[in-house]
């Protein structure tokens, strides 16, 4: 049931810990008051850890913590604190982990109970009301944890120490250090190039994830070996994704992950950082093939994002839930993928007889459902869409002529965005978190210099602001991760710097404002002075300030979006071939030898390491243009360079302004770079050694 009066979360700003205020649930935010309450009342922890789009967690919030008798209980056994693991994964990361020693897997919801010093006891993911399915229903689990508490507090003690020196030894493991060679990045190859799904694309078996950093390191493989095969898996896993149901064809955007190998049946939810990684996958993919088909993908995700998650100041939000209310009358009642699914008869009300015969090869529709693999039996006689035939296919079939069915696709579009537009919407959680805007920004600055957009220069621009306005103090450096609702919070950690960092030099490559060059270069010295370990190299997580933070560790694997350290090595091996500064390429190098023994075990789970490691091994192209962005030739160069795919580059603009003196304080070689007969001229160099200047595209297109 849910209570008139809320509890403490109804302060909190997090959409997900605000979809908890009225629980009977006598919740805590993370902090010292519910600590101390602990102490004070001896009684254990219960922390509950989740997000608002979480699918599994609205399901525990309604069969347990609005179940006023199951309240109850936790109020009377434990004091109860609720996280958003978006706000804060250093917390999250900490209790995942001792999940997974624990279970043998991992989730969310996540149920984990603590002792007073926070060392973590018993841990779980979703548990249900009462026991069902050989699980131990909720109420149990508080009553069993309750005795033992009370009678045989030492096993607790004792539990908790031993799960807590494991989780000291997993965060600060004594690793052999490796040569970086071209070993490792053919033995990740090897064993990414096993687990790949020919038949569908992808790699493994179901649930299938898209999997941007693998994508990000095969296409450099490609570029550095020429192995053929490195781009034909991407290439084909990005066009099944695309055309599968996984793929929102009505309203753009990913969803999060399929539940079956063919990418139909989706789990619904869409996050932010899949759109941004997704949009330069496809981007990446179209300068490689130049098919429009990948490019169509690209700018139809950002058209979402600018349309769904942009907020009006610029910024860009979190995620859109999976699941919406069936009636609008009856809020409360939702199901996942009620907007997204279609009756046949539906279809059939919306659409003219001809655009339903289109539609339904096109969209592979069945009138009684086309999900054949739904074991919830969630989507029974629904119609999930992904592309099965392609227009010529239908052309031939229905002897149309094939402009007509083009025609036809458009309508039927228009009109299925309309009918569905009618229908109550998803939970969007607009919170705006800096690392995931830092994924997004990098995305749209490719976006412009590759289909040259004005729209995406302008998106990419009102973010950076955003967050300098609401996100940066420029005075004390000081960076924050999460605004939401006029309140800008919790400390920055490693993945906020490494991606707005990073973002922060794709936008300059696009624009070449050197102001974002320069606050850069503060930023990544403040996430040095904050998180680098001088002794091992590699990167911390948190800065250690926060006492409610048990463990320091270092994040080396690469889930839904890439570690914070492989960002963290590639921002500055980056600004080591822009500027010369040997000291950051050491430390970069240092941090690469640091994880080079889990790259070599674990490659899969570090795709990312696997492209910065491609980048140290390389030598990336540095490319200065002599020339003012306002004259045809210099646009006409960048156009010719942002037509190809070169990993790792970098690229300056010496305009013979300000910026250029800037940038020569920085490498005096800059200040000689100058123009040819008058010409905007290009220098391609490597390690600042240059070959002959051309001012001629044709010339520039042989040197790349």
């Amino acid at each position: 049931m849910t209570q008139t009066t809320p509890n403490r979360l109804i302060h909190e700003k997090s959409p997900y810990l605000q979809q908890h205020a009225f629980n009977p649930v006598d919740w805590y935010p993370w902090g010292e008051e519910a600590f101390q309450k602990a102490r004070e009342e001896d009684k254990p922890i219960f922390l509950s850890v989740g997000y608002s789009t979480c699918y599994w967690c609205h399901v525990m919030e309604r069969e347990v913590f609005e179940n006023k008798e199951l309240a109850d209980l936790m109020n009377q056994y434990a004091v109860n604190i609720k996280i958003d693991r978006e706000e804060r994964p250093d917390v999250d990361r900490i209790y995942m982990k001792a999940l997974q020693a624990m279970s043998g897997h991992g989730g969310w919801p996540m149920s984990v109970f603590l002792t007073h010093d926070l060392k973590p006891f018993y841990a779980a993911t979703y548990i249900p009301p009462y026991p069902k399915h050989g699980i131990p229903g909720f109420g149990d689990v508080l009553r069993a944890i309750h005795n033992v508490w009370k009678n045989e507090r030492d096993k607790i003690t004792e539990t908790g120490q031993q799960v807590f020196d494991h989780l000291a030894r997993a965060a600060s493991p004594d690793l052999p250090k490796h040569e970086l060679d071209d070993k490792i990045l053919h033995n990740g190859f090897t064993r990414i190039n096993e687990a790949f799904d020919p038949v569908n694309g992808g790699f493994g078996d179901a649930p299938k994830f898209p999997t941007p950093v693998m994508f990000n390191f095969l296409f450099s493989y490609y570029a550095r070996t020429g192995e053929k095969s490195a781009i034909d898996m991407p290439l084909f896993t990005l066009r099944k994704m695309a055309n599968g149901g996984i793929y929102d064809h009505i309203g753009g955007g990913f969803h999060r992950y399929a539940t079956d190998a063919k990418w139909h049946v989706p789990h619904f939810e869409k996050m932010l950082y899949d759109q941004a990684q997704l949009v330069s996958s496809y981007i990446d993919a179209y300068q490689i093939t130049g098919e429009d088909f990948y490019a169509s993908v690209a700018k139809d995700v950002l058209n979402y994002v600018k349309r769904v998650m942009t907020s009006p100041e610029g910024g860009f939000y979190s995620a859109e839930d999976a699941e919406s209310a069936i009636d609008p009358d009856k809020p409360s009642e939702k199901e996942e993928g009620a907007f997204y699914v279609w009756e046949y008869s539906e279809l059939e009300s919306i659409l003219t007889p001809d655009e339903t015969a289109v539609a339904e090869l096109y969209y592979g529709l069945r009138k009684n459902g086309n999900v054949s693999s739904d074991p919830h039996g969630v989507f029974t006689g629904k119609n999930i869409l992904s592309i099965e035939k392609t227009k010529d296919d239908i052309a031939r079939e229905l002897n149309k002529d094939i402009d007509l069915v083009t025609n036809l696709l458009s309508s039927i579009r228009q009109k299925l965005f309309a009918a569905r537009e009618k229908r109550p919407k998803c939970h969007l959680d607009d919170k705006i978190l800096v690392s995931w805007n830092g994924l997004m920004v990098s995305a749209c600055a490719r976006a412009y210099q590759v289909f040259e957009d004005e729209q995406y220069l302008h998106m990419a621009k009102n973010a950076v602001q955003f967050i300098a306005h609401k996100l940066h103090d420029s005075n004390s450096g000081k960076l924050l991760r999460r605004y939401r609702d006029g309140e800008s919070m919790i400390e920055a950690h490693l993945e906020d710097f490494a991606f707005f960092v990073r973002s922060l030099i794709d936008l300059y490559e696009a624009s070449f404002d050197i102001n974002l060059l320069d606050t850069a270069l503060q930023l990544n010295e403040d996430m040095i002075e904050l998180f680098y370990d001088e002794k091992d190299g590699g990167f911390f997580d948190t800065s250690g300030n926060d006492p409610s933070v048990i463990l320091r560790s270092k994040e080396w694997h690469d889930g839904a979006e890439p570690s914070g350290n492989s960002i963290a090595i590639e921002n500055l091996l980056r600004l080591s071939y822009m500027f010369g500064r040997d000291d950051y390429r050491d430390k970069a190098m240092e941090s690469l030898s640091y994880f080079s023994e889990l790259v070599n075990k674990a490659p899969q789970a570090l795709a990312q390491f696997l492209a910065a490691t491609g980048l140290a091994l390389s030598k990336p192209k540095q490319i200065i243009i002599a020339g003012h962005t306002e004259e045809p030739k210099t646009r006409a160069m960048l156009r010719e360079l942002h037509s190809h795919f070169i990993p790792g580059k970098v690229l300056l603009l010496a305009d013979g302004s300000k910026s250029q003196d800037y940038l020569a304080s920085k490498v005096e070689f800059i200040g000689t770079v100058k123009k040819i007969d008058n010409k905007p001229t290009a220098y391609v160099c490597e390690n600042f050694t240059c070959e002959l200047p051309v001012n001629e595209v044709d010339m520039l297109r042989k040197k790349l």
